[in-house]
């Protein structure tokens, strides 16, 4: 009998998502920011679009590219007619959530600077909700007080051992 082995990349993918110590709650509630993120920006986008202003267009444009890369990194399903959603998502998925939060807070802000008004401020709020959410997830786990208690406790010792050698 053989036995089927998994392909190196799906172990690679399974491997760096099991790694970034995100809860599955968590992992959800960062799509779901994201996808929220990405109406909130399409439909903002649209809005601004509707002027006059140059720099209103031009933020209203990036705000649906925002809107489109959200929706391919984080729900591909949305996007079954683009032939390279699943590959976005899937090289996305592999970035660590620090840097999925800097990219994410900096494709948010950059409308916001391009045309500085109130369409652009709460369209981009749920993108950048999305990239804090990331970022926080990237400093890990509170640790315990007992924990922290001995890591004082260790370095008490040694300040008093350094002390008495001198």
């Amino acid at each position: 009998m053989s036995t089927v082995q998994p392909d190196a990349a799906a172990q690679e993918n399974s491997a760096s998502t099991q790694d970034d110590g995100m809860t599955w709650w968590y992992r959800l509630l960062c799509r779901l920011a994201g996808v929220l993120g990405g109406i909130s920006c399409a439909v903002a986008g649209v809005w601004n679009c509707v002027t006059v202003y140059p720099l209103n267009i031009a933020a209203g444009v990036f705000m649906m590219v925002n809107a489109l890369v959200l929706f391919l990194c984080e729900a591909p399903f949305c996007c079954q007619f683009i032939e390279f959603a699943n590959t976005v998502a899937n090289k996305a998925d592999q970035l660590r959530p620090w840097q999925k939060a800097l990219f994410y807070c900096g494709m948010a802000l950059f409308p916001i600077f391009l045309s500085f008004t109130i369409t652009t401020l709460f369209g981009n709020a749920i993108a950048f909700a999305t990239g804090v959410l990331y970022g926080l997830s990237a400093l890990g786990k509170k640790g315990d007080a007992v924990a922290y208690a001995k890591l004082q406790q260790q370095k008490k010792q040694t300040d008093e051992e350094k002390e008495a050698g001198t």
